[in-house]
């Protein structure tokens, strides 16, 4: 019965994905968030991108830098308060969900091993413009905030990695060969 249950390609997913973002989940809150600067580092590489991308469209930026002038969490607009990304803005989470459900998923390996870095790095790279946007709208209104950091900028970020799932499922994992191959 046990061994039916996991040839089930579904429950094997399930089961597997469940695993690894566990895994990922005690990794994260028992030993990187505490004993590590995983998060700061994180945040300070996605405010440098976004000043990067900032100082690229031509926006003068606030000079946020701590006294020490290693890490970077605050980006803003010159006159403006600008915005602090935390640690639970950082896009850990979303890169472990996509890595985890990727990973568990059925495909072949070598489609795996490019699709995950180039599907993780573009999600860093959406989250950056979230924070650039953000920055802007912050500039712009800051009563605005609060709304678009918590309802607009999150559904699309979400939607963007349900974007790349649906691309893998649909376009890459070659499910489609597997199902006709158990035919």
């Amino acid at each position: 019965m046990l061994q039916n249950f996991f040839r089930n390609p579904f429950f094997r997913f399930v089961v597997i994905s469940t695993s690894l973002y566990v895994a990922w989940y005690l990794t994260y809150e028992y030993y990187l968030k505490p004993s590590t600067t995983f998060d700061i580092v994180v945040i300070d590489s996605l405010v440098r991108t976004a000043e990067t991308i900032m100082n690229a469209t031509g926006f003068e930026l606030t000079d946020y830098q701590t006294a020490d002038g290693d890490c970077r969490l605050h980006i803003g607009i010159q006159g403006s308060k600008g915005v602090t990304v935390g640690a639970p803005c950082d896009g850990a989470v979303l890169y472990a969900l996509f890595i985890c459900f990727v990973a568990a998923f059925p495909g072949r390996s070598k489609h795996k091993y490019w699709f995950i870095p180039v599907g993780a790095f573009s999600i860093y790279i959406i989250n950056a413009l979230r924070v650039v946007a953000l920055a802007v709208v912050v500039n712009i209104n800051e009563d605005w905030l609060a709304f678009n950091h918590d309802y607009t900028f999150t559904i699309i970020v979400y939607a963007y990695v349900f974007f790349l799932w649906w691309l893998w499922v649909n376009k890459f994992s070659g499910i489609e060969e597997i199902k006709g191959s158990e035919a």
